[in-house]
């Protein structure tokens, strides 16, 4: 019986090269990036720290250059890690690389709306949406209007917690969910509707699930003008509008108490700028440099979507000197711009000397893509740039924020970091300005 055991596993041992071998035979036959081998059937799983893809990519990008080559099992993924590769997938080959990666707890929608459709009408339904809500007062002024307009209800309800403390997660992100509210609905919600509420904790849910790993699948065609099409597309611009931009605004009332000497200089310029009644409005931006680079470089720190929406190459691509066969899942790493060292010297330190010049100008850098860019670039970017900036200018105007712990004690990570960054949970206080 040991002889038989013996010889079984030998069998198996000598089976599992062959397999190998020949995996590995016909692995390096194709013209792909380079990347580590992947074993058969797990692929590089094992090279791969899933609470931190993002983290995983740098190493990998370090060993292997800017684009190489993964394997999830069976599926094929290119990974772009910095600005010149980054920059040419998304513009220069912005139609060879339009496709939507598959992300496996949204596979019920892959067919519909626009964040992750990947058949045959995401073009015309992304296309028909931004149409339509023109038509329906989309622009820059009737957004200003109405986020001008949720600015005074939030600074009421901030004005409501008299100064004791409060979880931001909520009553913050009721402005960014009122304002596509009103631009989808033509309706806004009050700061303690249970619906409104309901909806938020779902979004909050959903952001976390996105950190799921992707998978791909074969594709249907559905047609694009059914009512769940519709929804989804719905979904997806109400998800997208409030989520993304009411994280971002609590992170960075987080990352401002951290600073309170960031804070104060916001004060002043807010003061000298706006005054203590007056509504922020967008032309302010141009005379508060300030304000707008601390806008900027929150979005740059936080670094909400590290590695981007997964793309999909729509047909074989040569690239770089590589052949991207059609199919080959692409992603092209957001965090690679944002925390790029010789652009943003000490990117692991929040400075919002980022983007001002010697002159106390604002700086404009083209490393900045926290809303990606080409045929997939953000719906939401102007909409979400321009709340940003009111909304934490009206927030700044009336009220110092005030920490429950030491500000050095004040932790920035995220509690977790997969598809999103997740800032931690926490509280604080808002103190009237006299």
């Amino acid at each position: 019986m040991a002889v038989l055991g013996i010889t079984i596993a030998l069998l198996v041992w000598v089976a599992t090269l062959l397999v190998i071998s020949i995996w590995k035979q016909i692995y390096n036959s194709w013209n792909l990036p380079p990347g580590p081998f992947p074993l058969p059937i797990l692929g590089n799983i094992f090279q791969l720290d899933l609470k931190d893809i993002p983290k995983s990519f740098t190493k990998l990008a370090k060993r292997f250059g800017p684009v190489f080559t993964l394997h999830l099992g069976s599926r094929r993924i290119v990974v772009l890690h910095g600005y010149k590769a980054v920059k040419e997938v998304l513009l220069n080959h912005k139609n060879e690389f339009s496709g939507r990666g598959d992300i496996p707890v949204f596979q019920e929608y892959k067919n519909k709306g626009i964040i992750f459709n990947n058949g045959p009408t995401w073009k015309d339904v992304r296309r028909f949406s931004l149409s339509i809500l023109r038509d329906w007062g989309m622009g820059k002024q009737g957004n200003e209007a109405r986020i001008q307009r949720e600015a005074q209800f939030l600074v009421e309800e901030l004005k409501k917690t008299k100064g004791q403390p409060f979880d931001p997660t909520f009553l913050i992100g009721c402005a960014p969910c009122n304002v596509i509210a009103d631009i989808l609905f033509n309706k806004r919600f009050d700061y303690n509707d249970k619906k409104c509420l309901r909806l938020m904790s779902l979004f909050n849910e959903n952001f976390y699930l996105l950190s799921t790993p992707w998978i791909q699948e074969k594709h249907s065609q559905e047609p694009m003008y059914t009512m769940e099409n519709v929804s989804v597309t719905l979904a997806d611009l109400f998800f997208a509008g409030t989520e993304t931009t009411s994280t971002t605004l609590r992170y960075g009332l987080l990352i401002l108490m951290k600073y309170p000497e960031i804070e104060e200089k916001l004060h002043e310029e807010i003061d000298r700028v706006i005054g203590p009644s007056r509504v922020p409005a967008v032309r302010d931006r141009l005379d508060m440099p300030y304000m707008d680079a601390v806008v900027h470089e929150i979005q740059r720190f936080i670094n909400l979507v590290p590695s981007n929406l997964p793309h999909e190459a729509t047909r074989d691509t040569v690239f770089q000197g590589y052949v991207i066969p059609k199919g080959t899942v692409v992603i092209p790493t957001l965090d690679s711009l944002l925390y790029d060292s010789h652009e943003f010297p000490d990117p692991e330190k929040f400075k919002p000397e980022h983007f001002l010049n010697e002159n106390g100008k604002f700086k404009y850098s083209d490393y900045f893509k926290a809303f990606s860019a080409g045929k997939r670039v953000c719906v939401g970017e102007g909409l979400a740039r321009m709340e940003l900036f009111l909304l934490l200018s009206a927030i700044l105007q009336h009220f110092n924020l005030k920490s429950l712990v030491d500000p050095k004690d004040i932790d920035l990570s995220p509690v977790t970091v997969g598809f999103g960054s997740i800032p931690p949970q926490f509280k604080l206080c808002v103190i009237p300005r006299s």
